[in-house]
């Protein structure tokens, strides 16, 4: 089962009043386990940035009115692609796989005012999972923000001294694991990390046998077993189909 733990960034609130997407991360997940396969984009608003959205995620020094010089690692919005040059490219990565995300209306409505102004198909809220209704239900009248959920799960969110799609979504398939029972629960034996003749690191995933082993079972082991059921009857286990 694929999941797409995902997060956004955006200019504001309302995509209706001109706000657009400025950063958009996912992190794959397979039967509940993070494989390590990322989609992580910014994206040109081709508007200003909001001063109280800088100061939520420090994205785009270079779109406040007036343009602040960029300090070292400052992510800059304005050489980077168009929504409309990317869109597709993130619906690849999706596909059709349920999307975890935490207070889904919000970044669901700005994906799809995005498509929308693309011209793509919308995506369907049934398509998404919010871990924000989930954690209101489980933990009933507690606070439940992805920091507030971290403090409770003992998830180290220390580097997250800023909004970023990335790493939220990082910390958000943490958090999802952790509600839906734990963050190993298949002992990750579904999903396992190995390195090829490149050193590359690479994820293993369980796929179909291509040639089925050969039977261990000599011929002589054979022919005494059918014996032996011979003897037991026609209501022998064996003899069932």
């Amino acid at each position: 089962m694929r999941e797409v733990a995902l997060d956004t960034e955006t200019t504001g609130f309302d995509p209706d009043s001109g706000d657009r997407i400025v950063e958009i991360g996912a992190v794959e997940l397979w039967n509940h386990m993070a494989t390590g396969k990322t989609y992580h984009q910014y994206i040109n608003p081709q508007r200003s940035m909001p001063e109280g959205a800088f100061g939520v995620h420090g994205i785009g020094p270079d779109l406040l009115e007036p343009p602040q010089p960029p300090k070292p690692g400052a992510v800059t919005l304005k050489d980077k692609p168009l929504f409309a040059q990317v869109g597709q490219a993130f619906l690849d990565f999706i596909g059709d796989s349920t999307l975890v995300i935490h207070n889904a209306s919000f970044d669901m409505k700005f994906l799809n005012a995005e498509l929308r102004w693309m011209g793509l198909p919308e995506l369907p809220m049934s398509q998404a999972l919010d871990t924000l209704a989930i954690a209101r239900k489980k933990f009933p009248g507690s606070p439940a923000t992805l920091d507030a959920l971290c403090r409770r799960f003992h998830i180290d969110n220390t580097s997250r001294t800023l909004h970023g799609a990335l790493l939220d979504s990082e910390i958000l398939a943490e958090v999802y694991l952790e509600l839906i029972g734990g963050r190993q629960p298949d002992f990750a034996l579904s999903s396992a990390a190995t390195s090829n003749e490149q050193g590359v690191t690479e994820i293993w995933r369980p796929t179909a046998r291509p040639n089925p082993l050969p039977s261990r079972v000599t011929e002589e082991e054979r022919v005494a077993h059918q014996g032996f059921v011979d003897k037991l009857g026609d209501g022998a286990l064996w003899k069932r189909t």
